[in-house]
């Protein structure tokens, strides 16, 4: 048996439930081996209102993790998550260009969950400007696709598809946008558009505050995916519903936040058949 290696390059959070974190226990619950580079240490104060508090790692750092990583075979799958400087994306994109890696999930994180402002705007850009054009797939919530569309609200599956249009023309393959919790009352709703076709995953909403790292989990499943031999779309249907899974049996680590549980799929229901 070849166990297929994924990996991740993204900030740690502490709680557990999102990041790097969320990432290896999908990775995990896929049959894959996950390996990270990490980014930055994301801290929360729950003295302070769960304030957020995001420590970059040393660019140089990031860089040296990465080289541990491909001092091995080749991995079959990365994604990004959270990348803590300009620096450290212009290194992403280097390895990405060094080591043809062909399957590229770019998961362009702009905001702590939980936190309103959006982490450096420059980042943002040069994530637009760097990375989606490596992309194989970008999976943006709906703030991240108005940023990366330069649009100024998603709020109709029309909306996402325009959005969609503008991303896709950045040079990415693929996009899949997030519309879970603003669009419909009673569906979660995920677009995927690669060029030419548009797909839309809808599933009934699951109405809870325990979903904290849906959205790294929903990146990192499609990426497992992928290294399995999966097309983009079958990857990214599968984990739509792993995800809703992991979000159905979410649950509170304290009174400010509550986790997805990655495990729900495989040890709730029947194995995953991948």
């Amino acid at each position: 048996m070849t166990i297929k290696k994924v990996l991740s390059i993204a900030g740690s959070d502490s709680s557990g439930g999102a990041g790097l974190q969320a990432d290896l226990k999908t990775f995990e619950e896929y049959g894959t081996f996950g390996l990270t580079a990490i980014t930055a240490i994301v801290t929360m104060d729950p003295d302070n209102n769960w304030s957020h508090h995001v420590e970059p790692i040393d660019s140089e750092l990031v860089k040296a993790q990465i080289k541990t990583i491909f001092s091995g075979k080749p991995v079959d799958a990365m994604k990004t998550g959270m990348l803590g400087s300009i620096d450290t994306i212009q290194i992403v994109h280097d390895v990405i260009d060094k080591y043809q890696i062909k399957n590229v999930v770019i998961d362009p994180v702009m905001v702590c969950k939980g936190e309103n402002e959006q982490l450096q705007p420059e980042n943002g850009r040069a994530i637009r400007d760097l990375l989606v054009p490596k992309a194989t797939i970008v999976t943006p919530n709906l703030f991240e696709a108005c940023q990366l569309s330069g649009m100024r609200k998603l709020s109709s599956v029309a909306d996402m598809k325009e959005a969609a249009y503008k991303i896709i023309e950045l040079g990415t393959k693929y996009v899949v946008i997030k519309g879970w919790e603003s669009l419909e009352d009673h569906k979660a709703i995920d677009l995927l558009y690669d060029g030419s076709e548009f797909t839309l995953f809808e599933l009934p909403k699951i109405n809870t505050n325990y979903n904290h790292g849906a959205g790294c989990t929903f990146a990192a499943a499609i990426t497992a995916g992928l290294a399995k031999g999966l097309s983009v779309k079958s990857a990214v249907e599968k984990a739509k519903v792993f995800t809703t899974e992991s979000i159905k049996y979410g649950f509170a680590f304290n009174r400010f936040v509550g986790p997805v549980w990655h495990g729900a799929y495989n040890k709730a229901n029947q194995p995953l058949n991948i």
